[in-house]
């Protein structure tokens, strides 16, 4: 695993994978800065009629909170279903470089199943996260467990995401069921990486890229 996170870095230059990397960042943020914009204007036509004048500063305020809880429990589930849908070019680009056999056979994936695959794993993560939610909060008491517990779940997602992004390339979707349940305990630890990447200032913005490209070490180095 750690090998394959030092190729994915060295790779961040190439081409192909930083039109994704600029692309996917532009999308996300995207998403969360038009999010804000809608949630201010509808907390400030909400409040204006019962605070008048200072109902632009509540309204900011809670949208900055807000805005904040959405960055740390949604950031993952729209990075990543962003980079889903342009991942076919990562996987491609790092196939290219490291498993040309690989990249002749590979079938790319079409723009619409990668849609809906990244919109499928946005789906994944918001509703298992909600369902914790109650679990999350009990845990605040431990101090560490809420983190401990929203790491390893999202690692299990991850595990399952990443993995796709490469496999729809070289298998259907029976086979993908197949590795899926053969290679559970080793793709979580590659989830459980990417997870831990997520964590980390500035490497977050990252992550997706480099977990796209982690898989794809990771598909064909088990396949070898």
């Amino acid at each position: 695993m750690i090998r394959a996170f030092f190729l994915s870095l060295a790779q961040l230059g190439d081409p192909a994978i930083r039109r994704v990397l600029i692309r996917s960042l532009g999308v996300t943020l995207g998403v969360f800065a038009l999010a804000g914009v809608a949630l201010w204007y509808g907390m400030r036509a909400a409040l204006t009629g019962w605070l008048g004048a200072q109902a632009d500063g509540w309204s900011a305020a809670f949208t900055f909170v807000v805005e904040l809880l959405a960055l740390w429990l949604a950031f993952r589930a729209v990075a990543v279903a962003v980079v889903g849908v342009f991942a076919d070019d990562i996987v491609a680009a790092v196939e290219a470089r490291h498993y040309p056999h690989a990249l002749a056979s590979g079938r790319p994936v079409s723009f619409a199943r990668g849609t809906a695959m990244g919109l499928g794993s946005a789906a994944r993560v918001i509703a298992v996260n909600l369902i914790l939610l109650p679990l999350y909060i009990v845990l605040l008491v431990t101090g560490v467990g809420t983190a401990a517990a929203f790491l390893l779940v999202n690692a299990w997602l991850l595990s399952r995401d990443l993995g796709d992004m490469v496999a729809a390339r070289h298998m259907d979707r029976a086979a993908m069921r197949r590795w899926r349940k053969a290679t559970g305990p080793a793709r979580f630890l590659l989830g459980l990486a990417v997870a831990a990447l997520f964590v980390v200032p500035g490497l977050n913005l990252l992550a997706p890229v480099l977990g796209a490209s982690m898989a794809t070490h990771f598909f064909h180095r088990r396949q070898a």
